[in-house]
């Protein structure tokens, strides 16, 4: 089996220490800051550095913009591994929200042209932040267990929509200007004491699919929708994002444990890339879990006879 290279974008979230524990090259992109302009993304911060950015981010969300790497980038990377003799499998951000993606691709194209030999694989996430990184992880894994690079990328097609988003977010407002929410205008902006529920759909978009007044029935909701939708929950490591809500995501991670058992449970910060489209008021676990259906009918339903059930 020929030595191959996981390469991901800089919307996976992937902080150094996961990079280096998984053997996983990240290819930054860009944030543009509103004093500082464009600068290379970063998936490095200590805590006072990450609550900054979001009370910075709070008081002028328009000041800052992404743009993802370049096909240029994109071909570079390719490039110093084909070089090496390596393969190289590549996972982006959701193609529906990115163009991370085609930028890939066509960064293929060109890096095959001199290195004609070179195995390279893009796979589209449809997934963002720690949803595109825990799929990362999974390809990582698998290669650690000797996988070829064909295997993995037949996996992670047949798998990605199996990746589950299972929390809220308090402000709407960003991921709704900036394209990552469905039906935006039923839900747009903040709504008092309020939790809108949100998972993935199809596109790899967060699509809201109920809403819970209260923290306190917010959690009992979510633990309940992980339980019906999760599968071998004793076997994961299930990540929790969040986006200034430290404390939530630390009372969810000990409901999380203590409930399901699961190898670990980790959280992780959203860094800029992906933190200037999901602002501040995300608190939500990814994990492994069943088919996630079509319209997200199902899913839907679930939810809403789960928040009937606690009045």
């Amino acid at each position: 089996m020929n030595k191959y290279a996981i390469i991901a974008d800089a919307s996976c979230d992937l902080g150094e220490k996961y990079q280096k524990e998984y053997g996983i090259s990240v290819i930054y992109g860009h944030v543009t800051y509103p004093e500082k302009g464009e600068q290379p993304t970063k998936l490095q911060w200590d805590s006072a550095q990450r609550d900054a950015f979001y009370k910075e981010l709070s008081k002028n969300p328009d000041g800052y913009s992404t743009a993802p790497p370049n096909v240029e980038e994109f071909k570079r990377a390719f490039e110093e591994y084909a070089s090496k003799g390596e393969d190289v499998l590549c996972i982006t951000i959701s193609g529906g929200i990115s163009g991370a993606f085609n930028f890939a691709a066509q960064a293929k194209n060109e890096a095959l042209k001199k290195y004609p030999n070179a195995r390279i694989c893009i796979i589209d996430s449809l997934r963002f932040s720690v949803g595109h990184g825990l799929l990362v992880i999974l390809a990582a894994k698998l290669r650690a267990n000797g996988r070829s690079i064909d295997e993995v990328s037949a996996y992670l097609e047949d798998n990605k929509n199996r990746i589950h988003q299972c929390g809220w977010l308090d402000d709407l407002s960003f991921v709704a200007k900036k394209g990552r929410l469905t039906h935006s205008k039923a839900f747009f902006g903040k709504l008092a004491g309020v939790k809108p529920i949100g998972e993935f759909d199809y596109n790899g978009l967060t699509t809201v699919i109920g809403k819970v007044k209260g923290a306190k029935k917010a959690y009992k909701v979510l633990l309940n929708y992980l339980e019906n939708t999760i599968e071998n929950a004793s076997e994961q490591t299930i990540f929790i994002a969040q986006t200034s809500r430290y404390t939530q995501a630390e009372k969810y991670k000990e409901m999380i444990m203590e409930r399901f058992k699961p190898k670990d449970v980790i959280i992780v910060d959203v860094f800029p890339f992906c933190g200037v489209n999901i602002g501040p008021g995300l608190m939500a676990a990814y994990y492994i879990g069943k088919p996630i259906s079509k319209g997200l009918v199902e899913e839907k339903a679930m939810l809403e006879k789960l928040i009937k059930a606690e009045g």
